[in-house]
C-alpha cells in the first residue's frame, strides 16, 4: 500500500509538470530587439566624414595624450577620483542583484531544529491521556521551488543582468568625463600660464613706456594727459596680471580635487607643448552605440524595463509551486534520530490571481509606462550624443582656421606697435595711436592662446562625444 501511495504522489505531481508545459506553450517571454532610428545615419550633420572612417573612440587616451605630466594625472585621477570610486560602488551593488537574478531558478532550502513544550489541561481530552503536558523535538527542512513556465524567472534574470551592465556603462561614462574633465582642466592651467607670460611682458612693456613718455612731457613733445594715459594703461596690464595669478590658483584648486587630494601646486608642461597627434575622426554614427557609455546606459536601461514588463505579465498567469517538508519528529529526544521518527510532506499547486485589488494590472500598466519613458529616453540619448559630436568636430575645424587668423593678426600688431613707438619719439605720431595699437596688440595675444585653447578643448570634447577613454 505504501509504494502504491508513493507511485500516486509521483503520478501527481509528473501530471503537474506536463500541464506547466502545455500551459507554457501559450505564452513565452518576448525577446529585446534593438528599436530602429530613422534618424541615425545623418546624426552628426556633415558630408565630410566617409562610411568607413574609424573612430578617434577607439585609441587608448595614453596614446591620445602625449604630455606626460597629464598622463600622471589622469592616471592619478582614475585611481583616486571619489566620482569613479562611488560608481564603484554602485557597480558591485548591482553585481549583488545579478547573482541573485542568476540563483531565481534555484529552489530555496531552509532547516530548523525546534523543542516544544505545551502545558495542558489535565482536565482536557489531551491533558489525561499526557499528563498534562507535551514536549516534542524536531529537526527539518523545507524545500520550495517555482516553476518557470511563463517565463518570468527567466525575465527577472535579464532584468538584473542589464541593470548590472547598465552601471557598468555609467561608471565608464564617468571615467570618460573624468578623462575629459582633467584633460580640458590642465589644458586651461597652462593657457593661463600663457597668457600670464604674455601680461607679465606687457606690464613690463608700459612700465618702461611710463617712464619715457615722463621724458617726452619733459621735453614738451607731448601733455599730462599722455603720462596719465600710459600709466593708467600700465595699471590695467597689473590688474589683469593679478586676475590671471587668482585663476590659476583656483584652477589648481579644482585639478586637485579632481585627482582626489587636498589643493596644492600642479606641475606642469607649457601650452606651446601641446599636440595631438591622432587623427580627428568620427567614425560612423552607428558607432555611438557601441562606444558611448550613456548611450548604452540608455539602452541597458531599454532592456531592463522591458524585461520587467515581461515579468509584469507574467504575473497574470498562474504560478505553479512544489513544497516540500521532511525530517525527524519525536516526544522524546533519545528517540530523535530513530528511524520511526522520520515524516515528509510534499505539495504541489497552481495558483492563479483573480482579485487582488487590480494590483497586477496596476504593476503591468507601470511596467508598460516605463518602458515606453526608457525607449524614448534611450532615442534622446543618442540624439543628444550625435549633436554632441557634430558641435565639437564643428568648433574644432572652427578653431583650426581661426587659430591662422589669430596669429596672423598678432604679427601684424605687434608691428603696428612698434611701429606708433618709433614715430612718437621722433614727433610723427599721437600718443593715443601708440596706446590704441598697444592694447591691441595684447588682446591679439591673449586671443591667440585662447584659440589654442579652445582648438585642443573640442578635440577633448569630441573624444568624450564619442566615448573615449574606456577601450
Amino acid at each position: 500500500m505504501r509504494g502504491i501511495s508513493k507511485y500516486k504522489v509521483i503520478s501527481r505531481i509528473g501530471l503537474m509538470l506536463v500541464l506547466a508545459l502545455t500551459l507554457h506553450s501559450c505564452f513565452v517571454a518576448k525577446n529585446y530587439e534593438r528599436p530602429e532610428f530613422n534618424s541615425t545615419e545623418n546624426l552628426y550633420r556633415t558630408d565630410m566624414l566617409p562610411n568607413d572612417s574609424i573612430s578617434m573612440a577607439s585609441v587608448p587616451w595614453e596614446t591620445l595624450f602625449t604630455d606626460s605630466y597629464l598622463k600622471q594625472y589622469i592616471a592619478e585621477g582614475l585611481e583616486n577620483n571619489l566620482d569613479i570610486r562611488i560608481a564603484m560602488q554602485q557597480m558591485i551593488a548591482a553585481e549583488a542583484y545579478m547573482k541573485q537574478g542568476k540563483a531565481g531558478y534555484l529552489p530555496s532550502l531552509s532547516a530548523k531544529a525546534t523543542m516544544t513544550h505545551q502545558e495542558l489541561s489535565k482536565n482536557s481530552q489531551f491533558g489525561s491521556f499526557f499528563d498534562g503536558a507535551i514536549e516534542q523535538f524536531e529537526t527539518s527542512a523545507n524545500l520550495s521551488w517555482e516553476a518557470d513556465i511563463w517565463g518570468k524567472i527567466r525575465s527577472n534574470k535579464r532584468a538584473t543582468g542589464a541593470n548590472y551592465l547598465k552601471t557598468v556603462a555609467a561608471h565608464q561614462a564617468v571615467k570618460t568625463r573624468l578623462i575629459s574633465t582633467i584633460a580640458s582642466t590642465y589644458y586651461r592651467l597652462l593657457a593661463l600660464d600663457a597668457q600670464l607670460k604674455v601680461t607679465r611682458t606687457s606690464v613690463k612693456t608700459r612700465g618702461n613706456s611710463v617712464e619715457t613718455i615722463k621724458a617726452l612731457k619733459k621735453a614738451g613733445q607731448v601733455t599730462q594727459v599722455a603720462v596719465d594715459r600710459n600709466i593708467a594703461q600700465y595699471n590695467n596690464a597689473k590688474a589683469l596680471q593679478v586676475d590671471l595669478e587668482t585663476a590659476i590658483f583656483k584652477t589648481e584648486n579644482a585639478l586637485s580635487i579632481l585627482l582626489g587630494k587636498p589643493a596644492q601646486t600642479i606641475a606642469r608642461d607649457s601650452l606651446s607643448a601641446q599636440h595631438i597627434d591622432t587623427n580627428i575622426t568620427a567614425g560612423v554614427p552607428a558607432q555611438l552605440l557601441a562606444n558611448r557609455p550613456d548611450v548604452k546606459a540608455a539602452e541597458f536601461n531599454l532592456v531592463q524595463n522591458f524585461e520587467l514588463t515581461n515579468v509584469a505579465r507574467a504575473n497574470f498567469y498562474p504560478s505553479l509551486t512544489i513544497n516540500a517538508t521532511g525530517g525527524l519528529q519525536s516526544l522524546e529526544l533519545d528517540k530523535l534520530f530513530d528511524a520511526n521518527s522520520l515524516f515528509a510532506n510534499i505539495v504541489g499547486g497552481l495558483t492563479q490571481p483573480i482579485f487582488n485589488q487590480r494590483r497586477v494590472k496596476t504593476q503591468y500598466e507601470v511596467a508598460k509606462a516605463q518602458q515606453e519613458q526608457a525607449l524614448l529616453n534611450f532615442k534622446k540619448t543618442l540624439l543628444t550624443a550625435g549633436n554632441e559630436v557634430s558641435n565639437a568636430l564643428y568648433t574644432y575645424k572652427a578653431e583650426t582656421e581661426k587659430y591662422d587668423y589669430r596669429n596672423n593678426e598678432v604679427v601684424a600688431l605687434r608691428q603696428a606697435e612698434k611701429n606708433s613707438e618709433a614715430l612718437l619719439e621722433n614727433g610723427f605720431a599721437n600718443y593715443l595711436d601708440v596706446l590704441t595699437a598697444r592694447q591691441s596688440a595684447l588682446n591679439a595675444e591673449l586671443n591667440v592662446i585662447d584659440s589654442k585653447l579652445q582648438q585642443l578643448l573640442s578635440a577633448v570634447t569630441l573624444y568624450e562625444a564619442l566615448g573615449g577613454g574606456v577601450q
